[in-house]
């Protein structure tokens, strides 16, 4: 379905369901050069076992406008942040998990933090999915992502899988994740010619220096999701945002799978589990 969100066509994905507003409703937010088919089967379970389910592809990815409306990809998690806010006021949701990976882990953490101040009852629960904070990016990548950035996808598919196949529940027996993972890159970086949206990802995680101060802003529970192989995002780079979230007093959960980054697709069982005990409190 699209929503109208400050003014541009946004696409979401509903897990082959009617939306239906009156349900409690799961925000899934994709990382850097991805878009809402990364979380198929979370999506598609939730939506037919009582949730309201909105996959969004961020502004300039996936079929959210983009370079042929002229409009311009989040250049920042915070402008991001805002872009979500505006999504959850467009669909006028009132009780609503958000559910983030990698920099979208950020973006659903930033969202979190600035809608508490307004809306305190809202963002009851917040997963994040391949966190860290800071989430730095090296030099090299962010050249390479600017000027080559096909080389680019090719390294960030090396560190973000730890399995050459995923168990068959994910995108089914054979699948060759590295890929399937680098097609879905390579489409969304060439959908829009207008903008380089591999390295303004890669920047906007780079520069995002808000994490400590917005876990403790939110007023949501909290999930975190970590790959024991991740080599992108490791689970020690988590480990400052577990600690200032469990400090805050938050309601605070921490589930490590046998995956590498790319958790969806490698451990799909385990997050679609770990989100269901997360998740179960709102489904009541």
């Amino acid at each position: 379905m699209y929503l109208n969100v400050l003014g541009n066509p946004t696409y979401c994905y509903t897990g082959g369901k009617a939306f239906d507003p009156a349900k409690p409703t799961v925000v899934f937010i994709h990382g850097v050069l991805n878009d809402h088919s990364v979380w198929i089967l979370q999506t598609r379970y939730l939506a037919h076992h009582g949730f309201n389910v909105l996959a969004v592809d961020l502004p300039g990815h996936g079929k959210s406008a983009g370079a042929q409306q002229n409009i311009p990809p989040c250049l920042s998690v915070e402008s991001a942040a805002d872009f979500i806010i505006a999504l959850l006021d467009a669909a006028e949701l009132k009780t609503v998990a958000l559910v983030g990976h990698s920099f979208g882990s950020l973006i659903a953490l930033e969202a979190a933090a600035r809608d508490a101040a307004k809306n305190p009852n809202r963002i009851k629960h917040l997963a994040l999915l391949g966190t860290a904070f800071p989430m730095p990016v090296s030099a090299a990548l962010l050249e390479t992502s600017l000027n080559q950035p096909l080389k680019a996808i090719d390294m960030v598919n090396t560190y973000s899988h730890s399995m050459l196949a995923p168990p068959p529940s994910s995108l089914g027996p054979g699948t060759w994740l590295y890929g399937s993972s680098k097609a879905l890159m390579r489409r969304v970086q060439a959908s829009n010619s207008a903008f380089n949206l591999f390295h303004l990802g890669f920047t906007a995680c780079n520069a995002y220096k808000n994490g400590l101060d917005s876990v403790l802003t939110a007023s949501a529970a909290m999930l975190f999701i970590v790959g024991k192989s991740d080599q992108m995002t490791s689970p020690k780079a988590a480990q400052a945002l577990i600690n200032e979230a469990k400090s805050s007093g938050k309601q605070v959960s921490v589930v490590t799978l046998d995956a590498g980054h790319s958790l969806m697709t490698e451990a799909p069982d385990g997050v679609l589990a770990a989100l269901k005990a997360f998740l179960a409190p709102l489904s009541v």
